[in-house]
């Protein structure tokens, strides 16, 4: 009879536990696998009290509209530079081509970076660097802008190339003043609100 017990109190013990996992949030394949990211202590920029209360990023909702097709016109033989960041590191980043298109009745320009870290990483070495600012910036959204992610195989053989702001992230200093972030060059700044992608970050308060 011990035994019999022992067995049912493990058995609600365990559908306990499960029961109380919070399923991971998001309204497309992206903002889960960021939300995955975040609630992984191991690989979550959150700090710890963030981390504990953690229940899922906020993002604008997901607009099609936000989903563009852009021109690109590459920069040949561009300068290496110093990116400047957050902190007193300066990574060195060549500027890779600028992207002219049309976003909710705007035309807009925006310049592309190359890492030139990355180069030197096969993991990492396809990977281009969007930041930009806009008029949500500071208020709905970060105030030191926004990141996309690119890669070169996304460059069609017409030099177009789709951009999906509703992919946007945050830079991990908007999170944790530990990390060492890229500035957003003032030339990305873009005269429209961007109203797509991850929203800024309501920390902890004690």
């Amino acid at each position: 009879m011990l035994r019999v017990c022992i067995v049912v109190l493990i058995s609600i013990i365990c559908l306990s536990c499960t029961t109380k996992k919070r399923p991971i949030l998001g309204k497309s394949d992206y903002q889960i696998k960021q939300n995955a990211i975040f609630k992984d202590a191991s690989k979550s920029p959150l700090k710890k009290k963030d981390l504990k209360n953690f229940k899922g990023l906020e993002f604008f909702p997901i607009d099609s509209n936000y989903i563009v097709k852009a021109r690109l016109t590459r920069i040949d033989n561009a300068p290496v530079f110093e990116m400047p960041t957050t902190t007193d590191r300066k990574p060195l980043y060549k500027e890779f081509g600028v992207v002219k298109f049309s976003l909710i009745g705007k035309e807009c320009e925006l310049t592309i970076y190359q890492s030139q870290d990355d180069l030197e990483d096969e993991k990492y070495k396809d990977y281009l660097f969007l930041p930009f600012t806009d008029e949500t910036s500071g208020d709905e959204s970060y105030g030191g802008g926004r990141y996309m992610d690119l890669l070169l195989t996304d460059i069609n053989e017409d030099d177009t190339i789709v951009l999906n702001f509703n992919n946007t992230y945050n830079p991990y200093c908007a999170y944790n003043h530990m990390f060492s972030c890229p500035l957003t060059p003032r030339k990305n700044h873009l005269n429209i609100p961007v109203k797509a992608g991850i929203k800024i970050f309501k920390k902890v308060e004690f």
